[in-house]
Order: structure tokens, then sequence, then C-alpha cells
């Protein structure tokens, strides 16, 4: 399974429209100290999508430099974790990983275990291992021929999950000759955990990361607020599910239409059973405690299905999901308390 990291320039101009209708917080005013909270908001075009910050600090100028500081680090994990370039170190891990461990850089490292882990819990549904076959299919999205019966099971050959072998502290070994990582379901969750870290360690306190619309965290709450109040991607346009986010995270995923990809018959999540693109009309949406978690979770969920999501879901401290058809019914699952905003739901997330 995987969600491809590169995105058009046109989706991503199409995304800074999008995050207004996708977060809404305060606009009353607060007393107190409150009150002299000032909003800085700022954007940067990195991991082939539009990644956004908004925080509220006394000084604007505080606020700012705390949100280049996180750009910064988001900017360093795409030269890290990107398949596009070829100097990056997961590039030259999957050139020279092959029954050879190699060291890596933490990061690296770090991103790779927490993929093993939800490889293992979903029962390898979640694959950062199906880069040879995310390969495969780009030249159908592309609109170039369809891979052959033959090239899809010799690819298929090089994909699983428990043949990437970790040597702790900072090694990484592949048991396969053709075994290739790609990180497009995690590496923005990731991203997004590591810039809260960084405006944490500045002293920012209320802000809210948003990668690109899909990946979404809440650090405490506006001013005068109890959370960041975000709309859900709806396919039916009838329900306009929100959640209410406080120091956790909401991930969605939806299989893009191939209308946007190019091709009439692929999508861009792979599903690793079959080896070809996945085909649903859900989205899903997932909200846990870190964008990590948020991020792998709602690909997996939108892989298995509302059935088997339901018993996933279950298995994981914290969480929430909800699958939403073209139809407008929707279906959920949890953890803990699920409480939705929205027509036709009632309440709100409450995970903290």
């Amino acid at each position: 399974m995987v969600r491809f990291m590169r995105w058009s320039r046109r989706k991503a101009a199409a995304l800074i429209l999008l995050f207004c209708t996708l977060v809404s917080f305060a606009a009353a005013p607060a007393s107190g100290s409150e009150a002299a909270a000032s909003l800085v908001h700022k954007k940067k075009y990195v991991m082939g999508t539009v990644f956004e910050i908004v925080a509220y600090d006394a000084s604007p100028k505080h606020a700012s430099d705390a949100i280049n500081r996180a750009f910064e680090k988001i900017v360093q994990l795409d030269e890290l974790m990107s398949n596009y370039k070829s100097d990056s170190a997961l590039s030259r891990l999957n050139r020279s990983a092959h029954f050879h461990a190699e060291n890596v850089p933490s990061d690296l490292y770090r991103v790779v275990e927490e993929s093993l882990r939800y490889s293992k819990i979903s029962g390898g549904k979640f694959d950062i291992s199906v880069g040879p076959l995310v390969d495969l299919w780009k030249a159908e999205i592309r609109g170039e021929r369809a891979p052959s019966p033959a090239e899809e099971e010799k690819v298929r050959r090089c994909v699983g999950y428990e043949k990437i072998k970790l040597f702790a502290p900072d090694r990484i070994e592949f048991l396969s000759p053709c075994l290739q990582i790609d990180l497009g379901a995690i590496g923005k969750g990731y991203a997004v955990d590591r810039a809260v870290e960084i405006l944490r360690v500045h002293g920012i306190r209320e802000a809210l990361i948003d990668a690109g619309g899909s990946t979404i965290y809440a650090m405490g709450s506006p001013p005068g607020q109890t959370g960041w109040r975000v709309h859900l991607r709806d396919p039916s346009k009838k329900i306009d599910p929100q959640v209410m986010l406080n120091e956790d995270s909401v991930s969605t995923s939806e299989q893009t239409p191939p209308s946007l990809l190019g091709n009439d018959s692929a999508g861009h999540i792979i599903d690793p059973d079959t080896g070809a693109p996945l085909k649903t009309t859900f989205a899903v949406s997932v909200i846990a405690k870190s964008a990590t978690a948020s991020d792998a979770l709602s690909t997996t969920l939108l892989l298995v299905g509302p059935e088997k999501g339901k018993t996933l879901i279950k298995s994981v401290t914290d969480a929430a999901a909800i699958w939403i058809p073209p139809e407008g019914h929707t279906e959920t699952a949890s953890s803990g308390p699920l409480i939705l905003l929205g027509h036709g739901l009632s309440g709100a997330a409450s995970l903290w």
C-alpha cells in the first residue's frame, strides 16, 4: 500500500484554498492574556504538497521564527525520505541495502521502524515495501500501457515488509534482491509530528499543522476555544462531518479519481494483496494521538474497508475512524469516545 508523495502543482494550489474550508477557528475576542495572542499563518510547498502552519503567540516574530524552524525540519525530512531525489538517504538505501545492512540517519530509521509496526498490526495491508509496484503502475497512471500479468507477478515477488530487517540503532537491511521502500503513506504524518516537536521546543503551545489537507495536527486550541474545528472530506457532499481537535491528529485517505491522474483505470493507492491500485469509493478519516499514526491508519483502513477496519481500530489506543461513501451513510469505530459534529451526526470527537 502506498500513496504517491509527488502531487501536481495545480492540485497543490487548489489545496491552499481548501485549507480555509477544512479548518475553522475562533474569531470571538478573548480576554486577559489570551487577548494579546497574535495569529501567524505561513505555508510552504514541500513533499509534493502545501504544508500550512498557523500559530498563536504574544510575539508575532517569535511565532514566525518558530514556524520557519518547523518548515526547515520538514524540508530536511523531504531531502531524507524522498524517492524522487536520487541523492536522498532513502534512495541510497534502496540502492544498497540488499543483503547488506546500511547505516541510515536516525529519522529514516525511526520512520521505517514505525512503518513496520503498522505492517504487523494490519497483517501486511500497510506495507512500505511496495515501491516496485508503485514504479510499475506509474506508467499506466501516466497514460502508458498497463503492466502485463507476468511483469506484475515478477515485481510482486519483491514485496514484503517482513523482508525489511532493522538493527538498532541505525542499520537497515533488505532480504530481497529487488525490494524498494516507499514512504508515501506515512512520510507526511511523520513530518507533521517532527514539526510539532520543533514548535514545542520554541515555546509554541497553540498551533495547527496541515499537510495538504490530508493530515492535520492540532496543538492546544485557539484562544477562548476548546479545540480546532476541522471539516472532514465528504464524498457524498451531504453530511459535512467535523471534529474538534486538541493535542491530536486527523488524516483522511481516499482513492484519487482517475481523471485527476490522467488515466481511466489506475488510482494512487496500491493494494499489496492484489498488486494493483485499490478500487473503492469510500473516504476514511482517522483521529489518533500522533500524525504518524493517523496517516498510516487512514490508508490502512481504506484498504481493509469498514468491516475489518472496525476490529483493527479497536486494537489501537485512543483512535477513531469514520468511513463515508458517496451515498452519504457513515460507519464508525473507535477505541475510545467517538462523537462527531455535523449534519446527521452528533457531538464532537473527544480523545483528549
